[in-house]
């Protein structure tokens, strides 16, 4: 199993997880009260919702130089395939600079980390990390890609923990993007098609179906159809 397929099902496991966690009903008034349901502008967020994303998105955390170097990082922590693309087409840096601004704690792990970043690689190879060849940045990424699980991160290096924000901010950022969700093949819930029992089945337990109510349940071209139920509880279609 290769890296990026280990990722996948490392991310598939963990959202099936999560769902356990949140079958809390809600009530939908409550949620939407004094939001406009015709204007697609609040795409079921509250108005105090959308006014911080409204501030955060008229800030910028990043200059060009840092996002395209963050932009190039994504890549080496989750490099792009067919036929969905990577981190710069489910515009993973984008994602990275809202969350510095939304979290503001992440600034100066994000900020420093990139200055050491660019700093390291002038040291060692003369150039800014975004314009190094992919096998120098790859043996800068390896120095600080590890952690030592016995000590709290928070107590590491710099550079340490900027490269673990950075790889779980790219991961989250894919793949919750339209883009990372396809790479991940997830279709949602789906209606499934069923025919019965297999015959093999009915045989080996001495049982058939009633033809009539083969003919009214297991006739596919009538799926969209909605059943019909007489007075005393009988389908009739």
């Amino acid at each position: 199993m290769d890296r990026r397929k280990s990722i996948q099902t490392i991310i598939l496991g963990a959202g099936a997880s999560a769902l356990a966690f949140h079958g809390c009903k809600t009530d939908s008034s409550e949620v939407n009260e004094g939001i406009p349901p015709s204007d697609p502008k609040y795409f079921g967020r509250t108005p105090e919702e959308l006014k911080r994303l409204e501030q955060l998105n008229a800030e910028q955390l990043f200059n060009e130089h840092e996002l395209e170097t963050i932009g190039v990082l994504s890549t080496v922590i989750l490099p792009p395939k067919e036929p969905h693309g990577g981190p710069l087409e489910a515009k993973v840096p984008e994602f990275i600079e809202f969350m510095g601004k939304d979290i503001p704690e992440l600034e100066t792990t994000l900020l420093g980390g990139l200055m050491w970043l660019d700093h390291k690689c002038n040291t060692e190879f003369g150039v800014a990390f975004k314009s190094a060849t992919l096998a120098q940045q790859k043996q800068i990424c390896d120095e600080i890609c590890w952690h030592d699980p016995e000590i709290p991160l928070d107590d590491q290096a710099l550079e340490i923990q900027f490269f673990a924000l950075m790889r779980n901010l790219t991961l989250t950022g894919y793949y919750t993007s339209k883009v990372g969700i396809a790479d991940l093949g997830y279709k949602g819930n789906q209606p499934n098609v069923w025919d019965g029992v297999p015959q093999d089945v009915l045989d080996q337990h001495g049982v058939a179906y009633d033809p009539e109510w083969i003919a009214k349940c297991i006739d596919q071209s009538t799926r969209a159809t909605i059943a019909t139920w007489d007075e005393n509880g009988n389908l009739l279609t």
